[in-house]
């Protein structure tokens, strides 16, 4: 007599189970890999050792400066930025303003998305634009002054956020 529980590999219930099975893999994955990038709201926002205010303070932040988070834990999360310093930040002092940094000693600011086109301003490590858009490896990108311009996305950090 056949176990009624045992279920041969290609019965239409086994192939029903894979089927979800991948399904929800598939649907998982994405999310997954899809880096979670804020940015501070003001200026002088500390970056902790951990997850409180009783935690030391590592460094300090300023408006617009973009971060990776890594994990969230209530209303903080541990965060990365552009140098790879890991810290921990207070939730409900970031938003989604998409902003990038520039990670190079001095980075080109070109009127075109394109090492052939005129540079417009040389522009040193750590200054903040917002990304507007992307052609292939290269991000059109505003400063706050309302100078606009295309960079190499190899320059910039987050490059992966537009």
């Amino acid at each position: 007599m056949k176990n009624p529980s045992h279920r041969s590999p290609g019965s239409p219930r086994s192939i029903l189970i894979a089927l979800a099975a991948m399904l929800i893999l598939a649907l998982a994955l994405p999310v997954a890999a899809t880096a979670e990038y804020v940015s501070v709201q003001r200026d002088k926002i500390n970056i902790r050792s951990g997850p409180g205010t009783n935690h030391e303070i590592l460094w300090e932040v300023f408006r617009g400066f973009p971060l990776k988070i890594l994990e969230r834990r209530g209303n903080w999360a541990r965060i990365v930025d552009f140098e790879n310093d890991q810290g921990w930040i207070y939730t409900p002092l970031v938003n989604r303003t998409k902003s990038v940094i520039v990670q190079v000693n001095i980075a080109n600011l070109r009127v075109g998305p394109g090492a052939n086109f005129e540079v417009i301003a040389s522009v040193r490590y750590g200054v903040l634009f917002e990304p507007l858009e992307r052609r292939q490896d290269w991000i059109r990108v505003k400063h706050a002054d309302g100078t606009t311009g295309w960079m190499s996305d190899r320059v910039l950090w987050p490059a992966n956020i537009i």
